[in-house]
């Protein structure tokens, strides 16, 4: 493991936690979601408008996003929301999947079903570049990468890991 994907699973988890917790999701799918995203926490976007999760500046503002937008400089011109904090970007991402992709968020405790339900969703756009097979499999990919971080870094106990690993 890189020292960036260690560092962006000990830096941004106590936020996928608490996104988790809040709207009942793992925290490592949220995380692997969010790293696949941002480059590991280090894109543009994440860094400078602490958006780890590319989500769009459609839609009315809310309780995590205010309104903020940042306009990507590429050749798709897209408008991105921006946030206060990490933990808004977090919050607002679990959210949304929550609210407007219901079969990705039925499975959003099974981290291969879900990659699977939110890479054959709306979430994703082959008009915006995206591959939706590429995307599941990075999805999974950085799911076990993060698990494995955790589990030396972060989980004090087997308990404190996600469902799907207990014996």
């Amino acid at each position: 493991m890189s020292i960036k994907t260690e560092q962006y699973v000990v830096n941004n988890y106590q936020f996928a936690k608490k996104a988790g917790d809040r709207f009942k999701m793992d925290p490592l799918v949220i995380l692997a979601q969010g790293s696949f995203e941002s480059a590991w926490g280090t894109s543009n976007l994440s860094t400078k408008h602490n958006n780890f999760f590319g989500i769009t500046a459609g839609g009315k503002p809310n309780e995590f996003w205010k309104g903020g937008v940042y306009q990507a400089q590429n050749q798709y011109k897209l408008k991105f929301r921006t946030y206060a904090s990490p933990q808004d970007s977090f919050n607002d991402f679990a959210r949304l999947i929550s609210a407007n992709y219901k079969t990705a968020h039925a499975a959003a405790m099974d981290y291969k079903k879900y990659a699977d339900k939110i890479a054959h969703s709306p979430y994703i756009s082959e008009k915006n570049g995206d591959n939706r097979n590429a995307y599941m499999r990075g999805l999974i990919a950085n799911y076990e990468s993060i698990l494995a971080i955790a589990k030396k870094k972060i989980f004090l106990s087997q308990e404190d890991s996600p469902s799907q690993e207990q014996p």
